[in-house]
């Protein structure tokens, strides 16, 4: 569902309409598909806003607003101009008998603006342009030029309107085009626009805090930063004060440089996240304030927004909740690594700042870990492990490394979910009246979903009997799965079975997590959602009802855009992941490799073992169970679907049962 989309449905004002929408929003006035209810402008009751669905008999299905509703038939002939996944308003056609249907009467939003090709030839020398997503056969034309000129191989983008080529991103036999495939199919941006490093520039590079006499002045205290060591944008600095069990969060005041309708307000709103790939990251901000004015580095004044949380000493639960705009000088950037080594072999150094802050520092640590086993009762800790791209200046793939959580990675994490929780706390449900907020949510899991997770589990001898409901089960899940020693492979799967964390503008609680409120807070200079956070808050700290009620009126389709935003970021990740892996099994093609088995049925899929991590072949085989240990030959590779293909060699015996 788009935000337009949302908008309609709920009913909105003319005004806060997007630019982008208002073609559409007054072809659906035009039509009567609109109407105006008390102010408001929402769909007339015969017409229905939804994603549109194709089944492989060329039928459409429009998704149910509402649970009492049915998803709405659209007949091939009712279809128009919209396609797969396009966000379309449909007008309900009443029938005498049977089902009721839908004709498309708009497209609100495409799913898909462009497509991305590329040339080719057929076994049977034919030229054609192939859709890079799917391998399917497309259509291009370029003004003043035969495509057939091109290389093989080379990758266009390709307007779905018009069908023109609007760009060339390179040949897909050069490694560097695939950052560019993986940015441009899911709509992610390098470049700004001129418009918002004009406005970045115009910002003064350095503050001066006695320009600033209404904020709390806490440039004394010893703030620090922990952070990777490559990390070039600094959301958050720590303190704790000791006596009083008091933890100061201190993050960049996005929201201060960056002003509603701005130039860099529309283009962060636009991209939503930064986009991290392993060589380079895209930031949602210009990096003149994301690297620098609003980054946390040491020894300058930086504006910061402050969570102070007051900690009752034996229970660790928050007595007090501040929230205020302060100025902070932190004063050393430490990264995870030499956190990790003082907190397992102490301080041998003499630098007296690193003295002082480790006179907190080092009591805070015993503290977090007693918050993480509290929290722990109620929510889930899941042993994931990230695996890490190394890349060359030929922008192959060098190495990997499996990276896991750390003492440094929980201390920080810790005293980051405080602030998040106690953030979402502000937005507490008055009496009957329900809150509006923005929240990060994670709705339980269907518990059909884990009973058949249990299914496929049994197939390997992981049994659970005694379950009351969903959490008591993947407790049960995680337990057996430690005797098998199957915890993280386990885990994955679980991960797997669960609902997405989403953003949502009604509290239902953090099923993962365990929490009862939560937000996202902490990270305004990579993603959008900690600033509208901000900026809700800071209405309530400045009583400003009529900026609350802006955003509160638009807080629901922007939730749906974030949320959309999220996957895209993610999914763009994983594509650039998954074509180096596909360049390295270019090189290897041929070679035997042992695996492990991660699903099997008719589209198994294994995980090569070796020093490479990280590779999911699909495999050519029958017979295979789950965590099966296996020899596999590399066979095919497609490089622009970045798939690879391998062939069973013969089971490899565990030592268990020689």
């Amino acid at each position: 569902m788009s935000a337009f989309a949302t908008q309609l449905i709920n009913g909105c004002l003319a005004i806060d309409i997007e630019q982008e929408d208002q073609n559409s929003f007054q072809a659906l006035q035009t039509l009567g598909a609109i109407e105006e209810v008390e102010g408001l402008w929402r769909l007339h009751s015969l017409y229905r806003a939804g994603r549109l669905y194709l089944g492989k008999d060329g039928r459409g299905y429009v998704e149910a607003t509402y649970k009492e509703q049915r998803d709405l038939l659209v007949e091939p002939d009712n279809l128009g101009d919209a396609t797969q996944g396009d966000t379309v308003v449909v007008k309900r056609i009443i029938a005498r008998r049977g089902r009721a249907s839908g004709k498309v009467v708009a497209v609100i939003t495409k799913a898909h603006s462009y497509t991305i090709a590329y040339t080719h030839r057929d076994t049977q020398n034919h030229f054609t342009i192939l859709n890079l997503r799917t391998g399917e056969p497309t259509h291009a034309v370029m003004d003043g030029m035969d495509l057939k000129a091109f290389k093989l191989g080379t990758v266009l983008k390709v307007d779905n309107e018009t069908e023109q080529v609007v760009e060339v991103l390179g040949h897909l036999g050069d490694p560097r085009v695939d950052e560019k495939i993986s940015l441009a199919l899911y709509a992610r941006e390098d470049a700004f626009p001129q418009a918002c490093i004009d406005e970045a520039n115009a910002i003064e590079l350095s503050v001066d805090k006695s320009q600033y006499p209404d904020r709390v002045d806490l440039t004394a205290l010893d703030f620090c930063t922990i952070d990777p060591i490559t990390a070039k944008d600094f959301d958050d600095a720590i303190y704790f004060e000791r006596e009083s069990h008091t933890l100061y969060v201190a993050i960049a005041d996005v929201s201060y440089y960056v002003p509603y309708f701005t130039a860099i307000d529309k283009e962060a709103k636009k991209r939503g996240f930064t986009t991290y790939l392993p060589h380079k990251s895209f930031p949602m901000l210009p990096r003149e304030l994301s690297e620098n004015l609003c980054s946390l580095k040491p020894q300058v004044d930086r504006l910061a927004f402050v969570a102070k949380i007051t900690l009752e000493p034996n229970s660790l639960k928050p007595l007090k909740e501040e929230f205020f705009e302060a100025v902070i000088h932190s004063k050393h950037r430490f990264n995870y690594e030499a956190v990790d080594g003082i907190l397992a072999e102490g301080y041998h150094g003499d630098n007296p700042t690193i003295q002082r802050i480790l006179a907190w520092l080092l009591p805070l640590y015993p503290l977090t870990q007693r918050l993480r086993k509290s929290r722990l009762l109620q929510g889930f800790d899941f042993r994931s492990e990230e695996t890490k791209l190394t890349i060359d200046s030929d922008h192959l793939l060098q190495c990997t490394t499996i990276e896991t959580g750390t003492p440094s990675h929980s201390l920080i994490e810790e005293c980051m979910l405080l602030a998040n929780q106690a953030s979402a706390k502000r937005f507490e449900t008055q009496g009957e009246e329900e809150s509006l907020g923005i929240f990060r949510i994670h709705e339980p899991p269907q518990l059909a979903k884990t009973e058949a997770l249990l299914t496929e589990l049994a197939t390997i001898g992981l049994y659970v009997e005694e379950y009351t409901d969903s959490p008591s089960l993947i407790r049960a899940i995680q337990r057996e799965a430690e005797k098998l020693n199957l915890s993280s492979e386990v885990d994955a799967m679980i991960i797997k079975s669960l609902r997405r964390a989403s953003y949502a503008p009604r509290n239902i609680g953090h099923f993962g997590l365990g929490f009862s409120h939560y937000s996202h807070f902490t990270s305004p200079i990579r993603r959008y959602a900690d600033l509208i956070l901000h900026r809700l808050i800071k209405t309530q700290l400045s009583h400003d009802t009529q900026e609350a009620e802006y955003l509160l009126r638009n807080i629901e389709p922007l939730c749906v855009t974030v949320s959309e935003l999220e996957r895209d970021a993610t999914k763009a990740e994983w594509d650039f992941r998954d074509r180096k892996f596909a360049r390295w099994a270019e090189q290897h093609k041929g070679l035997f490799f042992e695996a492990t088995v991660i699903e099997a049925g008719e589209s198994a899929k294994a995980l090569l073992q070796g020093d490479i991590k990280g590779v999911t072949v699909h495999l050519r085989g029958e017979g295979l169970l789950l965590f099966d240990t296996i020899r596999v030959m590399i066979t095919e590779v497609t490089i622009a679907q970045a798939t690879i293909m391998a062939e069973l060699v013969c089971k490899v015996e565990s030592e268990a049962s020689v």
